[in-house]
């Protein structure tokens, strides 16, 4: 996902694109498809959309004819998005591709006009409070469903346990809710705050879990987000980058050897209207 000042390399989001699917929630997908059934064309607007890989996910479990809309601030993204999109949904329709570069954030209401569902992936938890607000409710106001997928909610577990774990836990933690100059990020309150919003707008909504679980069949993906952990944690605590070197070692030597086993929680939120 990229919005705002955010950057993300194509390089990590196609390592973590398998991960990403695999973990997504299935039954979500088949509520939208039995929901959509009968709309054609099916019109998706995928905010922050990366390289597309919520589209490669999503696209071929819903039916007919399909266009999705992709947002994204990076152009060279956008480029990789609408290239490597399916040409076909599951059952053989057509799909097409529009891009819009923007600041998700910031969608109208009238841009979202005629959408059937509008989806992201890895989204919520880099947002403000107020961002989140406008996006819900522009949804809202657009009676589209929405599929929110892969938002963190604070939890991880690493096997075998290390006393340093739950300390570079929390710092991450309170890196993911630092504050910025858009505002103070949500991080792993996102998803209740989002959820609340959407039902007291009168929404219906679905949460289901959405776990990474990477070992030994994961290395790359494992040790790229293991630097990406205690990186944002020792940015938060700086201290904490003379404490965990021998911490480091030992966890980069075990990811190494396939010993290593990490579970990151995430929650896939499903929200339409009554």
């Amino acid at each position: 996902m990229t919005t705002m000042t955010t950057r993300v390399s194509p390089e990590w989001l196609a390592l973590r694109e398998p991960v990403d699917a695999a973990s997504r929630a299935a039954d979500l997908a088949e509520t939208i498809r039995q929901n959509l059934d009968d709309v054609r064309p099916v019109v998706v607007h995928d905010l922050g959309c990366g390289t597309g890989s919520m589209a490669r996910w999503l696209a071929p479990r819903l039916p007919g004819p399909q266009l999705w809309v992709m947002y994204d601030q990076d152009p060279m993204l956008l480029r990789h998005a609408a290239a490597a999109l399916p040409a076909r949904a599951g059952d053989g329709s057509a799909i097409a591709v529009q891009t819009r570069q923007r600041d998700v954030s910031k969608l109208s209401e009238e841009e979202l006009a005629g959408a059937s569902l509008v989806t992201a992936s890895a989204l919520l938890d880099v947002l403000t409070a107020d961002e989140v607000e406008r996006i819900v409710d522009t949804c809202v106001r657009a009676r589209c469903a929405t599929l929110l997928t892969l938002s963190v909610i604070g939890r991880v577990e690493l096997t075998p346990a290390d006393p340093l774990d739950a300390e570079i836990a929390a710092a991450f933690n309170a890196h993911q809710r630092r504050m910025t100059e858009r505002g103070r990020l949500l991080g792993p309150s996102a998803t209740p705050m989002t959820v609340a919003l959407f039902e007291h707008a009168g929404a219906e909504v679905v949460v289901r879990p959405s776990v990474w679980r990477l070992g030994g069949a994961e290395t790359d993906l494992l040790i790229e987000w293991f630097a990406g952990w205690v990186g944002a944690a020792c940015e938060q605590r700086p201290e904490l980058t003379l404490t965990t070197a021998d911490y480091v070692g030992r966890r980069l030597a075990e990811a190494a050897a396939g010993s290593l086993r990490v579970e990151i929680h995430h929650e896939d939120v499903l929200a339409w209207p009554r």
